[in-house]
């Protein structure tokens, strides 16, 4: 029997497919094909990319069956060894389709069977003007380089680890204050790494963050090559870049999540910051915590990882305790800057107006006189949560989703978060027909426009995802927050995330109540970060800074406890108690979710799982299966949504647990009729 060429293809499928090589082809081309490189085969009545993953002596098809390899696009593999490997333990962890993984490791031109070097893909101006021509646009010759700062002791101590270990697989947690310069001891070892002759990735949450972060890295790194990489670039700048770092021509990358697979020639370092942002956990497709997997490429690459955070996950303090990660501390911020005050405002019983109580408008009127600025933090865009009738009660609600319709008063629609749907206000209640429709709540549109009317002479910038859509928006905005002329912010958590307004000096946090109460075990955790996070927006050079926390239980532990010991202190009891409760990061869960417009038949599908897992569990007595019961928003786009909670004291046996499922659940004719996933380690369970 001749060779058999194994490859992966853009499916869903979790199996790879069997092909013959092209009639052409000879002992010394089946040589020179190594796993990663793309070929181009038959699939069904179509043409596709395929990556080819080795050779095997035997198949399960018929080979009379088999088609033949059309033709091999590369000359050697696209992804480097670390890459590759990478993916197939992604694949492997979440149990997703191999080929899937590996796909979403490529630029979308790539997968499309484009050339993969430079010259063939740059723009037709720079080939015509000079075909070795500085292809990192993002780099000014005019920048002038960043003044070094004198480092504390901390810092110092930092550094030194970190770059003690440069060739080798070590993870750091850098837990260090708002404002204690994080930054700097990033940049300092990158700058070791690249005097090394290597390269450096680092990973942010969030898109906002891209352009103060390259701007900073700019200034100090002036005459090296930096690209940045994330989901606004056009298919043809992300093929750009992800050349650059693969050939070596980047020496440093910035980037989101999916960043985390970019190859680098020459890497040195890998730095993710916010670590413990929940961005960082992709929500579609293949479900992967990029931290998680820095982990692992840090260990495929011999590199040393740093995750920073002011908020550090419990998940990476747990794995500090077991000896894991090295703790590096950095307890106080920089120069001069001194933590800030915080003051609990009892809500029960007062008069708001436009959402703040008189000892909130009191201090933002102090702060303001004294040309301070002020941050007023709620974490719900549009004008108000809800739309409701004063006569009968009635309630806007989504016709398509289990939730109430979110008012967005300027462009005078109501409009589903879940599902996007829009719907113009109506003029009188659907139900009674009363034209008296109350917004009910506050939202960043309407506080916004409460505060302009308390402040009319103070200019008040909203900054959440409704007003910084386009293109260049969000950096006007902070734009006029530095420059002074912007006194009042109003905005989501995208202004929690390492900002750095050195003015500021009141932070407002609305309505801190939202997950003192949850039912999701994990909401205590963001409920600390979040508040932590949007206090160390005050006070953060010269000025000090204060924090007024609206709520309606102010004697609650989780608030006592946060303010009196820090993030440090609530953190060690969390984990207590997260032990005690065998909850993650001391048990290992995994959540299978199904959906369908027929809820009987989701559920149905959800319990033949249960049943047949039983079986398994009654042999391993480490794992539980919970449910099936309903999401949280148990209908979305017209789908029934429910859950099976799948949990272990060990890994091992959830993930045989899974194995088990997974096979079972793709055999039935009912999951035919239902849309299915698997996450593994989900953040959220409720």
């Amino acid at each position: 029997m001749s060779t058999i060429l194994c490859l992966a293809t853009s499916s869903p499928l979790r199996r790879s497919f069997d092909y013959l090589p092209s009639l052409d082809f000879n002992a010394e081309d089946l040589a020179k094909l190594q796993p990663g490189m793309r070929l181009r085969v038959p699939f069904g009545s179509r043409e596709v990319i395929g990556i080819f993953l080795g050779c095997v002596a035997k198949t399960s098809i018929d080979p009379a069956k088999l088609k033949r390899v059309i033709k091999v696009i590369d000359n050697a593999p696209l992804l480097p060894e670390s890459i590759f490997k990478l993916c197939v333990w992604a694949s492997d962890y979440y149990h997703h389709a191999l080929g899937d993984v590996l796909f979403s490791a490529l630029p979308k031109l790539l997968r499309k069977g484009a050339e993969a070097n430079i010259a063939a893909n740059l723009p037709r101006r720079k080939k015509k003007n000079d075909e070795n021509t500085n292809l990192d646009t993002n780099i000014d010759e005019n920048i002038e380089p960043e003044p070094i700062w004198e480092l504390n002791a901390a810092q110092q101590d930092a550094i030194t680890s970190i770059i003690a270990h440069q060739n080798l697989e070590k993870v750091f947690l850098l837990d260090g204050v708002t404002g204690s310069g994080k930054t700097e001891v990033y940049l300092r070892a990158i700058a070791a790494v690249l005097q090394a002759g290597k390269q450096a990735l680092v990973l942010i949450p969030e898109i906002s963050l891209t352009p103060q972060t390259l701007a900073r890295f700019q200034r100090r790194f002036a005459k090296r090559k930096i690209v940045v990489f994330h989901s606004r670039l056009n298919d043809r700048e992300r093929l750009l870049a992800w050349l650059l770092a693969r050939e070596g021509g980047a020496d440093i990358v910035i980037g989101t999540r999916s960043a985390l697979f970019t190859p680098l020639a020459h890497p040195g370092i890998i730095i993710l910051d916010e670590e413990h942002d929940l961005s960082f956990k992709q929500q579609s497709g293949l479900r992967y915590s990029a931290r998680d997997l820095a982990v692992v490429r840090s260990k495929l690459e011999k590199t040393p990882l740093v995750l920073g955070s002011a908020t550090p996950s419990l998940e990476s303090l747990a794995n500090v305790e077991r000896g894991r990660y090295v703790h590096l501390s950095l307890p106080n911020r920089v120069g001069n800057a001194l933590p800030p005050q915080f003051k609990i405002i009892d809500m029960c019983k007062k008069r708001l107006k436009s959402g703040l109580s008189p000892e909130v408008i009191l201090a933002i009127e102090q702060h303001l006189a004294k040309a301070g600025q002020v941050l007023i933090f709620v974490n719900r865009r549009g004008y108000a949560p809800s739309l409701l009738c004063h006569q009968c009660g009635w309630v806007a609600s989504c016709e398509q989703c289990d939730v109430r319709l979110t008012l967005h008063q300027k462009e005078q629609y109501l409009r589903c978060h879940h599902c996007d749907t829009k719907t113009q206000v109506p003029k009188s209640c659907p139900k009674c027909s009363c034209q008296e429709l109350m917004p009910c709540g506050y939202g960043t549109e309407r506080l916004e426009t409460g505060v302009q009317k308390l402040f009319p002479n103070v200019i008040v910038a909203r900054i959440d995802s409704d007003t910084t859509r386009k293109k260049g928006s969000l950096q006007e905005a902070l734009a006029n927050v530095h420059s002074g002329d912007s006194r009042i912010l109003i905005g989501t958590q995208i202004l929690t995330k390492g900002h750095h307004f050195p003015d500021v000096t009141l932070v407002v946090i609305l309505n801190a109540d939202g997950g003192l109460f949850s039912a999701d075990f994990r909401a205590s955790e963001y409920l600390a970060q979040l508040i932590t996070q949007v206090a160390g927006r005050a006070g953060r050079e010269t000025k000090p800074g204060m924090v007024y926390i609206q709520t309606h239980h102010p004697d609650h532990p989780l608030l006592f406890n946060l303010l009196r010991d820090g993030y440090g202190g609530f953190a060690k009891i969390a984990l207590e108690e997260r032990c005690q409760a065998a909850f993650p990061p001391y048990a290992h869960l995994a959540l299978l979710r199904a959906e369908g417009k027929n809820r009987d038949e989701v559920y149905k599908f959800l319990e033949m799982l249960r049943d047949y897992g039983i079986r398994f569990i009654d042999k391993d007595k480490t794992v539980e299966l919970l449910g099936p019961v309903a999401a949280v928003v148990e209908r979305k786009a017209a789908n029934y949504c429910a859950q099976l909670l799948l949990q272990s004291s060990e890994r091992q046996g959830l993930h045989r647990l899974i194995h088990v499922l997974i096979a079972y659940a793709e055999k039935l004719p009912a999951a035919k009729r239902v849309k299915w996933v698997l996450e593994v380690d989900p953040m959220e369970v409720v």
